[in-house]
């Protein structure tokens, strides 16, 4: 009975497969890049405005590269194991 009871506390897996973290990771990675391409655009004086804070990239490419992240952080938590 107590052989059991020690093989059961030994077989302590982890929550997901290592798939799922290194899809994890990925996500992570890519929220981190969206917000760095959010970043910037500022100005030293605060009389002048700077058009660079509408660009493209802070506009329209950052926030989707972060929502694609968060997506995939989602799926690798959702991921079955096989």
């Amino acid at each position: 009975m107590k052989d059991n009871k020690e093989q059961q506390i030994e077989k302590q897996e982890f929550l997901f497969d290592s798939v799922n973290y290194k899809i994890l990771l990925i996500g992570i990675a890519v929220i981190a890049l969206g917000f760095i391409l959010m970043s910037g655009g500022g100005t030293d004086n605060p009389n002048v405005f700077n058009e660079a804070v509408f660009s493209f990239r802070r506009i329209r490419l950052a926030p989707t590269t972060v929502l694609i992240g968060f997506g995939i952080t989602i799926y690798s938590i959702f991921k079955k194991s096989k």
